[in-house]
């Protein structure tokens, strides 16, 4: 029994040493899992404060990119509608092509009505203007262009004048391997000053009015122009005289202008001009319009001559533009009794902006100021103002709204305000214009 009992206890106790060490073992498993499972758990924890950074520099990267994109949509869109802007206001319609010639024109017709003392006292309907061009190829570069002018709000009838008639000679600097540098044209052109007559037409301008300014005009000679990267030029030298056949004085009018697109949306131009001696008694007027009339003789000299300058600016905007200008004239002539050397300034802001779909509105203000007086028409009687009293100042506010139902036909009314002093003290409070037109081009 002893024995059984000694017997039991050896085994017993190897037992439980045995179930001790394993259950130490456990033990020291279960407290090495403990061990693992925290470190996965804070490995877990870093990994998802990780992953949480990671996030946040996405987001954020991506509203960068979102901006981005935006920024870059808004800019096309901007240079798209600025495009379709500058196509809109100084392209001319597609016309009619008969095989090397191309023929296009346009017009207008409205009711005009000023104040007494304006150009239409009594509610004129009117063909404000009416032309045919003519575009035709010569030969390889060579092109031969004629306006043909039915009407035009200058003329007091309507009956068919010469406008442009031209040849062009595009890209003689391919001679020396370059395109477009260098451009000739020989004939009957438009005078290259400022730059508001290449929009002056009717299917161009978006008002009806032009500033006070409103420098135009037609003249015998030959014009160079050309591209060099940003900027562009023309240079012309003319006869400088009214007379279209003739010129009375050896002395040619010399017209220049410089432009630099800065971008898509910016224009700039400096132009300068002498209209050279000029014939008091034989060519009388200048070919160069001023205000509504022509530079014409103050005293009783010879000669007289008008020196320009001028600086524009146009700013394209998405729904319209901006545009101004603003410059100098020195007037003198030989009258061996009296100094008639004046000093004239004068500038205009414009903006057009799109209101609604096809409906914009319009706006234009210009002034000329002139010490002493000149001789300004603006919306005034020609017989009156060209060769009567002189005017001191003169301003001019125009209103307007339009319609563009497509790129070939326009609704345009407006109202012009204009008020002015004479140098003898009189005003000219009763020139104000309202006007309703309908343009066309094809």
């Amino acid at each position: 029994m002893a024995r059984r009992k000694t017997y039991a206890f050896a085994f017993r106790t190897p037992l439980l040493a045995l179930c001790f060490a394993r259950a130490a073992a456990v033990s020291a498993a279960d407290t090495n899992i403990e061990v693992q499972l925290r470190a996965l758990q804070q490995q877990n924890e870093a990994l998802q404060s990780q992953l949480h950074q990671q996030q946040e520099v996405i987001d954020i990267l991506r509203r960068d990119v979102a901006g981005i994109h935006q920024a870059d949509d808004q800019r096309a869109a901007d240079l798209k509608q600025a495009t379709v802007n500058e196509s809109t206001e100084s392209s001319k319609p597609s016309g009619f092509n008969f095989g090397k010639v191309h023929l296009s024109g346009e017009g207008g017709v409205g009711i005009f009505e000023s104040g007494s003392d304006g150009a239409s006292p009594n509610a004129e309907f009117r063909v404000d203007e009416a032309k045919l061009f003519v575009d035709a190829q010569v030969w390889n570069d060579v092109y031969a262009f004629a306006e043909l002018n039915l009407a035009t709000r200058e003329e007091p009838d309507v009956e068919l004048h010469l406008g442009e008639l031209y040849v062009d000679v595009e890209d003689i600097s391919k001679l020396w391997g370059k395109s477009g540098q260098l451009n000739a044209r020989i004939g009957r052109l438009d005078i290259p000053f400022g730059e508001e007559y290449i929009t002056r037409d009717v299917i161009d301008n978006p008002l009806i009015s032009h500033s006070l300014a409103d420098f135009w005009g037609v003249d015998e000679g030959l014009e160079i122009y050309g591209t060099l990267g940003k900027f562009n030029y023309v240079a012309a030298v003319q006869n400088g005289g009214i007379p279209d056949t003739r010129d009375f004085n050896a002395d040619k009018s010399v017209t220049g202008r410089l432009s630099y697109d800065l971008n898509p949306h910016f224009h700039f131009s400096v132009s300068g001009m002498r209209t050279g001696d000029l014939n008091a008694k034989n060519d009388m007027l200048s070919a160069q319009w001023f205000a509504g009339g022509f530079f014409r003789p103050i005293g009783a000299g010879t000669l007289f001559h008008a020196n320009l300058v001028e600086a524009d600016a146009e700013w394209h905007l998405r729904h319209g533009h901006l545009r101004a200008f603003g410059g100098y004239i020195h007037y003198n002539d030989n009258d061996p009794a009296a100094n008639n050397a004046r000093d004239v300034y004068y500038y205009s802001v414009e903006g057009v902006h799109d209101i609604y779909g096809k409906l914009y509105a319009g706006a234009r203000f210009s002034q000329i100021f002139a010490p002493g007086g000149f001789p300004i028409v603006a919306n005034g009687d020609m017989n009156n103002y060209l060769f009567g009293p002189l005017t001191d100042r003169l301003w001019r506010l125009s209103l307007g709204l339009g319609y563009r139902w497509n790129e070939h036909f326009v609704l345009k009314t407006e109202y012009t305000l204009e008020r002015g002093r004479e140098i003898g003290g009189g005003n000219r409070n009763h020139e104000d214009l309202f006007a309703t037109e309908a343009v066309f081009g094809f």
